[in-house]
């Protein structure tokens, strides 16, 4: 069960041998013969296989080594993935809940306006319904003094819920679930069942 490996290391180790294997007697005259064109085809043709074995070798030798560490990094990858995924979980968790509270909020006020500005003002009138309840505090203080005492943050599906029918006919009235943080600031979602 000789392999490609085993033939190349051998040979490795039977020109190390006798490279280092000292002479008992040198010969005074040294004949030389002239190589023929047939022996000198032989030795090249031995060298480039001996070469391409060599290559084979290491080659088989990298792809192991590749193979080993191929599925340390795809573990790696994988745990990082997990990671960035639990962190994405923990965000919306990692704000804690100071305050929640459900409100229905009617929107009547809205159907008095012109057909084209209904649903604007029923936006308008969530916005000011919350602030009131939520006693969120918006001082005419300046910009960056609004943000750090409290805002608010209207969800996606309240806002779709707003203007699913839309612009002219807003719904009559509205269920909110209104989350405030210890930031202060308040979210508005859709509350269950609606």
């Amino acid at each position: 069960m000789d392999t490609v490996e085993d033939k190349a290391i051998e040979e490795k180790t039977k020109k190390e041998d006798e490279e280092t294997a000292l002479p008992s007697e040198e010969p005074t005259e040294r004949v030389e013969e002239q190589p023929t064109e047939e022996a000198e085809t032989r030795e090249e043709t031995a060298a480039t296989e001996e070469e391409e074995e060599e290559g084979k070798a290491e080659e088989a030798l990298e792809a192991k080594a590749e193979e080993e560490i191929e599925p340390l990094a795809r573990e790696e990858e994988a745990e990082e993935e997990v990671e960035e995924a639990e962190k994405k979980e923990k965000a919306p968790e990692e704000k804690e809940i100071v305050e929640e509270r459900i409100y229905t909020i009617p929107l009547r006020r809205a159907w008095i306006s012109p057909r084209k500005k209904r649903t604007p003002r029923a936006v308008r009138i969530v916005k000011s319904f919350i602030q009131r309840h939520m006693k969120i505090e918006t001082g005419g203080k300046g910009e960056e003094e609004e943000e750090e005492e409290g805002r608010l943050v209207i969800s996606n599906e309240v806002n779709e819920k707003l203007w699913s029918r839309g612009i002219e006919k807003p719904p009559r009235n509205i269920r909110v679930r209104a989350v405030k943080d210890k930031e202060g600031v308040v979210t508005l979602y859709l509350a269950e069942g609606d």
